[in-house]
Parts: C-alpha cells; sequence; structure tokens
C-alpha cells in the first residue's frame, strides 16, 4: 500500500516541476527593465535617428544609408579616427607596460613599503577626469604653468606641451597618469592569487626571478592582460574628456573632430546635426566593438 500511495505523490512532483517558474524572471526583471531602457532604447533610437537627415524644407527625410556612406568619406572623421588610432598604438602599450612592471614589483615582496606605493600609484584613479585634466592643463602652461616656470627659472626654452605637434602625447601622458594605478591594480589581483607551490617548484629547481616571470608570472596573467587591453582599447576609441577640455587651453591644437566622439559632440551640440551625429556614434561603437573582440578572441586561443 505504501508504494502505491508513493507513485501519485511522484507523479504530482514531476507535474509541479514541469511548469513554468517565473520566480526567476521576478529577481531578474528589475534589471533587464533598467538595461532596456537605459542601454537598448538608446541604441535603437541612434540608428533611427542615423536613417534620417534633416532638410532645410520638409524637415527630416528619409535617406536610409546615406548617412553612413558620407561618414567613410568624411576627411574630419578619418582625421579624427587617425589621432585615436595612434594614440592607442602609442599609449596603450606604454601605459600597460608601466602598470605590469609596478605590479611585478610590489609582487615581488622585495618593494619596502609596498601598501604605500600601491595606494599611492591607484590615488591618481581616484582623481576625475577633469580635475586631472585641468591640472595638467595648467601645468602645461607656459605662461601662467610649470613649464613656463622652468622656462624663466632655468632661462631655457621647453616645447609647448599643448602645440599641435605635441598634443596628442600630452593627452596621452593625462591618461597615462589617470589609469596606470587601475591597470597595475587588475595585474596585482592577477598575481596574487597564483598557487605558491609554484614558485617553490621553481625554487627548488634553481630558476631566478627573469625566468620565474617569464615562465610562471607572466602566463597566470594572461587573462588579466587580455582584460585591461580591451579595457584600454575601448577607453581609446572613446576618447573625449581629455580634448574637450584642452581645447580651451589649446583652440588651435585641438580642433571639434580632434576624436570621433568629440566630432559627434560638436556635431550635435554645436552644428545641431543629431541625425550625422547619431550615424557617427554608431560607425565608432561598431568598430570599437569589433577590434576589442578580435583582441579577446586572439587572448582565448593563447590561452587554450
Amino acid at each position: 500500500m505504501a508504494s502505491v500511495s508513493a507513485v501519485p505523490a511522484a507523479v504530482a512532483d514531476r507535474t509541479r516541476r514541469s511548469r513554468p517558474s517565473w520566480s526567476g524572471w521576478g529577481f531578474v526583471g528589475p534589471f533587464l527593465l533598467v538595461f532596456a531602457l537605459v542601454f537598448l532604447a538608446p541604441i535603437a533610437y541612434s540608428v533611427y535617428l542615423s536613417l534620417f537627415r534633416k532638410q532645410l524644407v520638409g524637415g527630416n527625410a528619409f535617406v536610409g544609408t546615406e548617412n553612413y556612406r558620407t561618414v567613410f568619406t568624411d576627411q574630419q572623421f578619418w582625421t579624427g579616427f587617425g589621432h585615436v588610432v595612434a594614440f592607442l598604438l602609442v599609449q596603450v602599450p606604454i601605459m600597460l607596460g608601466i602598470a605590469l612592471l609596478v605590479a611585478l614589483a610590489l609582487d615581488s615582496g622585495r618593494l619596502y613599503g609596498r601598501s604605500f606605493f600601491r595606494i599611492s600609484i591607484f590615488l591618481p584613479y581616484a582623481v576625475p577626469a577633469v580635475v586631472a585634466t585641468l591640472m595638467w592643463g595648467f601645468m602645461y602652461g607656459t605662461r601662467f604653468g610649470l613649464v613656463g616656470n622652468l622656462n624663466r627659472a632655468f632661462d631655457i626654452s621647453l616645447p609647448n606641451p599643448l602645440s599641435p605637434d605635441l598634443v596628442l602625447a600630452s593627452i596621452g601622458n593625462i591618461v597615462t597618469w589617470e589609469f596606470v594605478g587601475y591597470n597595475m591594480l587588475i595585474f596585482y589581483s592577477a598575481l596574487r592569487v597564483v598557487p605558491a607551490s609554484l614558485y617553490e617548484a621553481a625554487e627548488i629547481d634553481g630558476a631566478g626571478q627573469w625566468r620565474v616571470i617569464r615562465a610562471i608570472k607572466l602566463p597566470a596573467i594572461r587573462g588579466a592582460l587580455v582584460i585591461a587591453t580591451i579595457f584600454s582599447i575601448i577607453g581609446s576609441f572613446q576618447l573625449f574628456n581629455e580634448p574637450s577640455i584642452l581645447a580651451n587651453l589649446a583652440p588651435n591644437a585641438i580642433a571639434t573632430y580632434f576624436t570621433p566622439n568629440l566630432y559627434a559632440y560638436s556635431l550635435s551640440f554645436s552644428g545641431q546635426q543629431y541625425n550625422y551625429s547619431a550615424t557617427v556614434a554608431i560607425v565608432m561603437g561598431v568598430v570599437t566593438m569589433v577590434i576589442a573582440y578580435a583582441v579577446q578572441l586572439r587572448g582565448m586561443r593563447k590561452e587554450a
């Protein structure tokens, strides 16, 4: 009799489990709603705007992909795109290299005052980008800043960091100062989870510090290197705060199309060309996504 009564109970249990449960959606629903409102909806609206063009007579007119064809023949867009590519190829390796060296030094255990240096190097990341850019912008000044004071104190003539030839390097210096500590923390955190048994085995085998770095530490943090590289690539293509603020101090060196993001901003808020501005933003978003995905795919292959 006990086995007979257990059969309906098992059937009822299977029936309850086969029914769809909506409790999970109750947890993720608020996030999905906010995600749709603040992320998907703006992208959809930007795509919608990019398919139209404001006419002098008749208002907005549907032009399909004509705005996109215009972007790929826009000399100002390609000038700004060339700036961010040059910035990416030079600044990102330097920044990540410095961050990696600092992380290795902190992890070596031979650096006196390790906690102090870790906090000191990370501290610039806590400074807002606007404040950091203003600070460095006034330091770059040849009449009122640090460069000008050095020129007068030593009777020399240092080059103007905000000149057209050096302004991109000056922006790279600001960004490096801001984000070295952030990337250092990523690398240092990855180094701290490397098993101590690997170091003990290397010490037994007689491996030196450089051998340990090449054979243990660098392979162990390859994933962190890929993540930091992707973040840096995205940040480079989104370069906006630093040139937009320095443009007030060096208007002859930084044009409205200095970077694609600055170009899209000026088109929208100064030129009232919302449709073309949305097109520029979408093109840059797609380019950034493709390059970041290619770097991630290459890093995953090396990891495998």
